[in-house]
């Protein structure tokens, strides 16, 4: 069995180095794919220097900025039979990461989504305004889909990669491509779980996700996987 993870990068330098190492310690067969989306920094560059220490990392341009694009670029590329949707700034857990792969293992299913929130969940340094509304907005999202799920927002998931290939196109642009891809998994009535996950929060960096600035583009997102649902449904 193998796995590959996507991983977007832009102005990621100062944390590449570390999730690798964290990374190479899962015993699973592994391709790690950073997906350089325009970054201004060494992103790049420091990725080929890690390379040269671990040959399952690779690097690739992305064609067109954006994270929707990324991810679409790094669907094209990935080789393995599980795929894995991360973030670069180390909020989430490794051990969790190897929980995914076993849950997807053993009950040979298309996805499985971790929650945040549930009991089980540890959470730590999530700005509160941040917290208020990606609550309400996915309870808002579980009502219109008919749904128990309560994080469909977070990017760190796993998926059968010839499943994640098949919801291909990718329409969004921004962080609203972690609203889209669940919620074509849901639509679509593709087989998940569910469990819960923790998350720590950036240490070092920057972090590019602007609340102000994605308001329109998660809005978009659900009117657009309710047509799709509705359309399926008929």
């Amino acid at each position: 069995m193998s796995l590959s993870i996507i991983i977007p990068i832009r102005n990621e330098e100062e944390n590449i180095e570390n999730i690798t190492k964290k990374i190479s310690k899962l015993s699973i067969d592994l391709e790690l794919c950073f997906i350089d989306d325009f970054s201004q920094d060494r992103s790049f560059e420091k990725v080929l220097e890690v390379q040269k220490e671990f040959e399952f990392v690779k690097v690739i341009k992305n064609r067109k900025k954006g994270l929707g694009s990324a991810i679409d670029t790094g669907l094209d590329n990935v080789k393995k039979q599980f795929t894995c949707i991360m973030m670069c700034d180390e909020s989430d857990s490794i051990s969790d990461l190897q929980k995914y792969y076993d849950i997807i293992l053993s009950k040979d299913c298309d996805a499985v989504f971790g929650s945040r929130f549930y009991k089980e969940s540890i959470v730590n340094n999530y700005p509160v305004k941040k917290l208020v509304l990606n609550r309400i907005f996915n309870f808002i999202v579980s009502i219109l889909f008919l749904n128990k799920f309560n994080d469909y927002t977070n990017a760190f998931k796993i998926y059968k990669t010839s499943s994640l290939k098949n919801l291909k196109p990718i329409v969004s642009e921004s962080f609203n491509v972690f609203l889209e891809i669940p919620l074509k998994v849901i639509s679509r009535k593709m087989k998940y779980e569910t469990t819960s996950i923790s998350w720590m929060g950036r240490k070092t960096g920057v972090s590019k996700f602007k609340i102000k600035e994605l308001q329109s583009k998660y809005l978009f997102t659900l009117l657009y996987c309710l047509i799709e649902k509705i359309l399926i449904k008929k």
